[in-house]
């Protein structure tokens, strides 16, 4: 007697489920290392997005983001965020250096562009349409984003005038995920007497905010340096409708481009003797 067998084709992700099953994962597992294909299936969560915009955020000036720093701008338990930090780099996201901390791979960058576009975008339409301050913009944004799909996020970028920085001065990546190249630099770091115009305010603290709001030095505002103290001493800013004069602290959120660099602080010449 012929006995026809017919074997029914085992799915790639049939392949995932039975792996997961069977095989114990070790700490050090990561699944696009095994499986390369497994990227393409698998579809970043909103939350995943969230958490990898935040990282990308804090990468800008940190080598390493370690879990504390994350936990810190993440209202989230310890617990949760080590669970996502797992599951990040299980997906291929993002490498995490026990006792040093984490950072975004090509493909977690490329997942925390549509979230960092959005919290940006919303926060420019809080600011320029919604009348809020830009102090309270980000913390606003943060529970505000949730609730926006792309039919309103697209409203809200034609509503705001297509903008292609935040309220601070942040590039917002267009809609296929690219960031636009920002050209500036740390305004403890310029020499006095260059001609500078501020590029972005890179604090989320309310209170600075509101002060260097008071101030006038919001991104687009051109200003004279005009001397910058010594060992972290004060800067002179000369700029309309009068000058100001600033802590080395605060200045370390201003970042700026240049326009005509200057000499640098001169020392008078010594009497002789």
């Amino acid at each position: 007697m012929n006995c026809n067998v017919i074997i029914h084709p085992i799915t790639t992700i049939q392949i995932f489920i039975v792996f997961f099953i069977d095989t114990p994962l070790q700490p050090e597992f990561n699944l696009v290392d095994t499986f390369p294909e497994f990227q393409e299936l698998m579809t970043a969560s909103p939350a995943m997005q969230r958490y990898a915009a935040e990282i990308f955020r804090l990468q800008q000036d940190n080598e390493q983001v370690s879990l504390s720093l994350l936990s810190s701008h993440v209202e989230s338990s310890a617990q949760a965020i080590s669970a996502m930090v797992k599951r990040l780099n299980k997906g291929g996201y993002l490498i995490h250096e026990p006792y040093r901390g984490v950072r975004l791979t090509p493909e977690g960058e490329k997942i925390a562009m549509p979230s960092l576009r959005r919290h940006r975008l919303t926060e420019v339409f809080l600011v320029k349409v919604m009348k809020y301050d830009w102090a309270s913009a980000h913390e606003l944004s943060d529970v505000f984003e949730r609730g926006v799909n792309d039919e309103i996020e697209a409203r809200m970028d034609q509503l705001a005038g297509r903008p292609t920085r935040c309220p601070h001065g942040e590039p917002i990546p267009s809609r296929e995920g690219i960031l636009p190249a920002v050209v500036d630099m740390p305004l403890v770091e310029v020499p006095s007497g260059s001609d500078c115009i501020v590029s972005r305010v890179r604090t989320h603290n309310m209170e600075k905010l509101n002060y260097i709001g008071e101030l006038g030095l919001v991104p687009g505002t051109p200003f004279h340096l005009l001397s910058c103290a010594p060992f972290k001493g004060p800067l002179r800013l000369q700029m309309k409708p009068q000058d100001h004069v600033i802590g080395y602290e605060l200045a370390g959120s201003l970042w700026v481009e240049v326009q005509k660099q200057g000499e640098g602080n001169k020392l008078p010449p010594r009497k002789s003797a």
